[in-house]
């Protein structure tokens, strides 16, 4: 009987671990439906590109020192350009707390170097504009074709940004991950236009600090 129960531990923990792993390797079919990684996970291995378009381990960067990680839909969103700038002013107190600051977007490498001098920023801009890295956190969707007609209404080329056309993008994100790549902090809304106000990160950010001392 115990051995009986033994198999049906393993096939079930199996089955979970299989599903698991089908959730972060699936991009969902709107922004309602994803599923991101939280507080208490640990981050996939995965690589994102440079400006040159050179792949780069996340798992390499987070491992220099505790990191705020964005995700944001690219530098054509103009809801993610105020969002980057407000982070650009909280930067060097985020840096004096012993932290740094990853953004990661579906824009293509050869974007990043617009936004970051159109946004004055001073902090890493990383570009996941084949979805590998929003489809490990959880955080992937396709873009539907109304909303397609909806960005093309308002000049905006998703396929020309992101280089591709798999018109995938991700849901805006912020996780604070210390250097194991551990989950302290997320926060995610399939809704783009809100996003995690400076000050309340700034909170959280000194919470952890302290909490590490």
């Amino acid at each position: 009987m115990n051995f009986v129960k033994t198999i049906f531990l393993f096939v079930f923990m199996m089955s979970c671990s299989y599903s698991f792993a089908q959730e972060r390797t699936t991009v969902a079919s709107s922004p309602e439906t994803v599923n991101p990684l939280k507080t208490g996970q640990s981050i996939p291995e995965v690589n994102v590109k440079n400006k040159g378009g050179d792949l780069v381990s996340l798992n390499s960067l987070v491992s220099e020192k505790p990191t705020i990680l964005i995700f944001y839909r690219g530098g054509w969103c103009p809801y993610c350009n105020v969002h980057l700038s407000k982070l650009q002013e909280i930067e060097s107190e985020l840096l004096a707390l012993g932290f740094q600051i990853i953004a990661v977007s579906a824009d293509s490498p050869e974007m990043l170097s617009e936004t970051l001098d159109k946004n004055e920023l001073r902090f890493s801009l990383y570009s996941d504009n084949e979805s590998a890295a929003s489809t490990a956190f959880g955080l992937a969707f396709r873009v539907s074709d109304d909303y397609m007609e909806k960005l093309a209404s308002y000049n905006i080329d998703l396929e020309s940004a992101t280089g591709n056309k798999d018109h995938i993008l991700p849901v805006p994100a912020v996780y604070m991950l210390n250097t194991s790549g551990l989950i302290e902090f997320d926060y995610s809304n399939p809704d783009y236009k809100v996003r995690l106000d400076t000050g309340e990160l700034l909170n959280q950010a000194k919470t952890l600090q302290s909490g590490q001392k």
